[in-house]
């Protein structure tokens, strides 16, 4: 395979301490893949060669383009540390259990119920407290957990005795079911790796996203030969426990290592290259390097995109890449926080362009904008059973079972079509052998008015049902009242009615409550009001979408076009930061470029810094082959917020800097 000489060195270095600074679109993955040729070449043989990589999918790309060169790939170990783990362990404890966080979140939240304290002011949840002694874990900590706790929240002082014993207890009962998650898999396997494991050379890719749990693997395997390849300037992991010292220290933890760099950009632009390096450059500088571009040409040079508002800002962005009519596979709009890309998405599909998103939760996904549009079939789709369960599944005390008897009872009460069961009901009686139920007693003329129920509902036969209560009562109620105003309307007013509407208004304190709480479990008020208005801005973005349409049917069936459209992978790619990693595409976007939201302030001082905000930034420009786009907005009006532009422009010399 053609190398460059920068790459031939590095390829070719003795066996040992090898660290290679691999920047940017330098031509990475072939030197890892030349590295492993060379030593099949050296007489290595490939049983003893072991491929760590950050993720399973660039291992089997690897292991891909080894096939094309050698018979003798298969036999190479490679994965990420976790799936080398298990597969190690699982031939020596058949009955290891592995199981996801979100599994053994459960099990340790039935653990923290026996506590007194699980009550208390402060008191962690069990998925934060899980969170927390991953990350306790991962960075190997010589204190205690409560002594590590106590260091970074002074404030669970009082708690920290209590945890320990819980989740000495958890661990507990994870050993007596022989459950493991994917940090006990790395502890496992450190512990099993002496009598079996013998590589004469260990290769680490991404090696700056190595964290401390992760890098005592690589002291216990003890290889004659490691050969990690990363670039400082790309991690972007903090939030998950990497330690950008690993990276910084190697030549100081081994004293006699060999340091190459690989300087030259096969990937961007001139113009793009000098942009990152630009603004990277205020960062520390663990190892110099500097890179040379190899191409030659500016297809164009990174421009700002300045708007006066944020939903101007993504309908900008959609007729910019509009403008393309096809090739959207190239096209990338990357975004720092998931909230972002909701105005991108829908101003895409507005437009007839399709997209498929990564890294975050569709707009169209998201539980506001499925209910809204499941609203919306339910007054405009007389059969809609889904929709409605949907609906019901949001009344307090109702689930998929109740929820279907309340459909089919409106079914029977509209002659087939739910919605006229609702508002104007026929005089058949929906449920076998009525009775009325405690509640439904007490719902007589004397007595109704102190439920609240819409006067034309309280005679419906749904109240009839014996299962029913108040706050059921009440959600049903308010959600006929809903109906009765909204099913006449044009969609975009339709929409606008549901988002006015007490219905609505019960649902977003739900929601607001559910997103808004604290790590002890009290409620952020300020955050619930946030929350609320995030909620409202995706409903108004909603109505914007329907203005085009006459009818609520044409509008459903064009949203639901969409999204299969969306779904069938083709299409702009809207991707975190994050999941861009490792990407490139002709066209890049990075939106959203104000102070706070990126950087984003609130995440660097929790669990990361504006070292690693910039590093994201740079990752972000450097996915960009031929064209950059950059862009901002001044204001958020529907939540009244005032923008000041990124740090990060001022630094790449696209806004002046301040006086």
């Amino acid at each position: 395979m053609q190398l460059n000489i920068e790459q031939q060195e590095a390829v070719q270095a003795p066996l040992g301490h090898n660290l290679v600074i691999a920047s940017a679109g330098t031509g990475k993955t072939s030197s890892i893949v030349g590295r492993i040729l060379h030593l099949l070449e050296q007489g290595v043989r490939p049983q003893e060669i072991l491929l760590l990589t950050f993720t399973n999918k660039a291992s089997l790309e690897m292991k891909a383009r080894l096939s094309h060169y050698t018979p003798h790939a298969q036999y190479i170990q490679a994965g990420t540390f976790h799936a080398i783990a298990y597969r190690h362990l699982k031939e020596v404890y058949p009955h290891l259990g592995l199981k996801q966080p979100r599994e053994l979140g459960v099990l340790l939240r039935s653990v923290l119920e026996t506590s007194t304290a699980s009550h208390e002011n402060h008191f962690y949840s069990a998925g934060h407290l899980y969170d927390l002694h991953s990350l306790y874990i991962n960075a190997q900590s010589p204190e205690s957990f409560g002594e590590w706790l106590c260091a970074r929240a002074p404030k669970q002082e009082p708690h920290a005795l209590i945890y320990e014993e819980m989740l000495a207890r958890f661990h507990a009962l994870k050993q007596e079911h022989h459950y493991v998650d994917y940090n006990d898999l790395l502890l496992l396997y450190r512990q099993d790796i002496a009598p079996t494991q013998h590589f004469t050379e260990v290769l680490c890719d991404e090696y700056q996203d190595t964290n401390p749990l992760q890098d005592s693997i690589l002291d216990a395997l003890k290889p004659p030969s490691l050969f990690c390849v990363g670039d400082y300037d790309q991690s972007i992991y903090a939030f998950n426990g990497a330690d950008i010292s690993i990276i910084g220290n190697f030549t100081r933890k081994y004293p006699h290592a060999r340091l190459f760099t690989l300087k030259k950009n096969y990937r961007s632009s001139p113009a793009i290259l000098e942009l990152a390096s630009r603004v990277i450059a205020y960062n520390p500088r663990l190892y110099p390097k500097s890179l040379e571009v190899c191409k030659t040409t500016n297809p164009s040079l990174p421009t700002l995109l300045e708007y006066d508002e944020l939903l101007a800002q993504y309908k900008g962005i959609a007729r910019h890449i509009a403008r393309h009519k096809g090739g959207y596979e190239e096209v990338a709009v990357l975004f720092r926080n998931n909230a972002s890309a909701d105005g991108c998405e829908a101003s895409l599909r507005q437009l007839g362009i399709p997209s498929k998103r990564k890294g975050s939760l569709s707009f169209f996904e998201s539980k506001e904008v499925k209910l809204a549009l499941d609203v919306c079939a339910f007054l405009s789709h007389p059969k809609d059973m889904v929709a409605t369960i949907e609906i019901f599944n949001y009344a307090p005390g109702v689930g998929a079972s109740l929820g279907q008897e309340f459909y089919h009872a409106l079914q029977v009460m509209g002659d087939g079509d739910s919605l006229k069961g609702l508002i104007a009901p026929n005089d058949q009686k929906p449920f076998k052998n009525p009775q009325m139920g405690l509640f439904a007693a007490q719902f007589s003329a004397e007595n109704s008015a102190r439920f609240e129920v819409p006067v034309g509902f309280k005679t419906h036969a749904l109240l009839n049902h014996p299962k029913i209560t108040p706050p059921m009562a009440r959600f049903l109620g308010a959600f006929f009242s809903l109906c009765a105003s909204a099913h006449a309307l044009e969609p975009s007013q339709s929409i606008a009615q549901i988002a006015k509407s007490t219905w609505w208004e019960a649902i977003l304190e739900k929601l607001g409550a559910q997103r808004a709480k604290n790590k002890d479990g009290s409620l952020d008020l300020q955050r619930a009001q946030e929350v609320k208005a995030q909620i409202q801005a995706k409903i108004a973005l909603l109505a914007n979408l329907a203005k085009p349409y006459h009818s609520l049917k044409d509008f459903m069936n064009a949203m639901v076009l969409g999204a299969r459209e969306a779904s069938s992978g083709e299409g702009v790619h809207l991707l975190s930061v994050h999941a861009s990693k490792g990407l490139e595409f002709k066209e890049v976007y990075v939106i959203d470029l104000m102070q706070g939201r990126f950087p984003n302030t609130k995440l660097a001082k929790q669990s990361g810094s504006l070292e690693e905000e910039r590093r994201l930034f740079y990752v972000a420009t450097t996915r960009a082959k031929d064209h950059l786009y950059l862009s901002y907005a001044k204001q958020d009006k529907q939540r009244r917020i005032a923008y000041e532009p990124s740090c990060f422009l001022r630094e790449a010399g696209l806004i002046a800097s301040k006086p």
